[in-house]
């Protein structure tokens, strides 16, 4: 998939318009985790040396159709300056005479950010009226926004009508390595799928399963396939009508699919409930299995041994419990030193990756949950079919 970048394009001494996903969490007027804010900074630092004038776009969080200071962009604005060490102007608007008064003053090589493009309900629909008076605030349109590229809103898809669009680097780094997974592995191939549900993750099994050499299931999702194994799983979390699909799976995957042997089970879902390693075979009655055990670890440890590929998505376990996160963060260590092309996406996998240090050792940690799952599922993202192509 050969999309044009930033680099293809001249964007010397022009207005350039830029999708950026700066959907932090925000706590009394200050940002907290930052990564997807330094996730941007190449491409935004890449067009400051440029002499281009910068126009940024995002939204934040989900404000109920219409302006909300709980969900401005007023403190990211302040927080990017931070990171640049130079003042980013903001504009209290995202189309209108206050974004194009503080558009109107920028210089080259300045960078301003517009208040949250969500404040607009015409943004969810991809209004064409509203795009295009977003689009009049650049000659070009870059989109680096790769964890809202899955949704066709008008910051997001619109604008590239009026715009000609092009890939920012994290949007290239993405596409590149994604690409890579869904279409054309490596292999040995080894995908490890975790989280809660079979159900969000169907699609991105099915495609897999062709592709790869083994499929390593953990997470709440493993419940659902030991119990459709006919196995007792007690009061765990289990999606008991995706049970024929995880029957139709496991038959079609042959030996290709590993189950957790052993798992960590709690007598309630509780931090601090009592816990202990079963075998998956006996779970007791009346508890809840809330990670993998440390056999499984093992053997997913080994089934990771001489591989040249590795997709991860999703949890082990309960990661928000810490006496629940073991699996997820042992296997984050056998995944990084596996000396694989390694790509980790999901919160809670990208997490513990994070937390344990080894984010240096993953080739790519992607920046989008929804969005890489719907890439590895094969399907066109709005946000990227509308660039223009190589």
């Amino acid at each position: 998939m050969q999309k044009k970048n930033v680099r293809d394009v001249s964007v010397n001494g022009w207005q350039v318009l830029m999708r950026v996903d700066f959907n932090v969490p925000v706590k009394n007027g200050k940002v907290g985790e930052d990564t997807r804010i330094r996730s941007a900074l190449p491409t935004i630092q890449y067009l400051i040396e440029q002499k281009a004038m910068i126009v940024l776009c995002s939204h934040l969080g989900r404000p109920k159709g219409g302006p909300d200071p709980v969900f401005s962009l007023a403190p990211v604005a302040e927080h990017l300056g931070g990171l640049l060490k130079k003042k980013v102007a903001f504009a209290s608007d995202c189309i209108g005479p206050a974004a194009e008064g503080v558009v109107a003053e920028l210089k080259p090589g300045d960078v301003a950010i517009l208040e949250n493009t969500r404040f607009h309900p015409e943004e969810e629909k991809n209004d064409m009226a509203f795009a295009q008076r977003l689009a009049m605030l650049g000659k070009i349109y870059v989109n680096d926004a790769f964890g809202s590229a899955h949704r066709a809103h008008a910051s997001t898809e619109g604008v590239a009508h009026y715009l000609p669009g092009v890939a920012g680097f994290l949007m290239e780094k993405e596409i590149e390595f994604l690409d890579k997974a869904a279409n054309d592995p490596d292999h040995p191939y080894i995908v490890i799928l975790g989280g809660a549900k079979i159900s969000d993750k169907i699609g991105v099994i099915t495609n897999l399963l062709k592709k790869c050499e083994k499929l390593l299931i953990g997470g709440g999702m493993a419940n659902t396939f030991l119990k459709a194994k006919g196995l007792a799983v007690g009061d765990s979390l289990v999606e008991d009508g995706s049970l024929e699909t995880a029957r139709k799976i496991m038959a079609d995957a042959g030996g290709k699919l590993l189950l957790p042997d052993d798992v960590v089970v709690a007598d309630k879902f509780d931090a601090e409930a009592q816990s202990k390693t079963a075998a998956a075979s006996a779970v007791p009655e009346g508890w809840r299995i809330l990670d993998i055990g440390p056999e499984t670890v093992k053997k997913y440890a080994a089934a990771l041994q001489g591989a040249k590929q590795v997709v991860w998505n999703g949890p082990m376990g309960v990661f928000e419990f810490p006496n629940f996160a073991r699996g997820t963060r042992d296997l984050a260590q056998a995944v990084a030193s596996c000396g694989a092309i390694t790509v980790v996406g999901g919160g809670d996998s990208v997490a513990a990756v994070t937390e344990a240090g080894l984010a240096g050792k993953i080739s790519h940690i992607s920046t989008g949950g929804g969005a890489s799952l719907e890439f590895l599922e094969g399907k066109v993202l709005p946000g990227i079919a509308i660039l223009q192509d190589k």
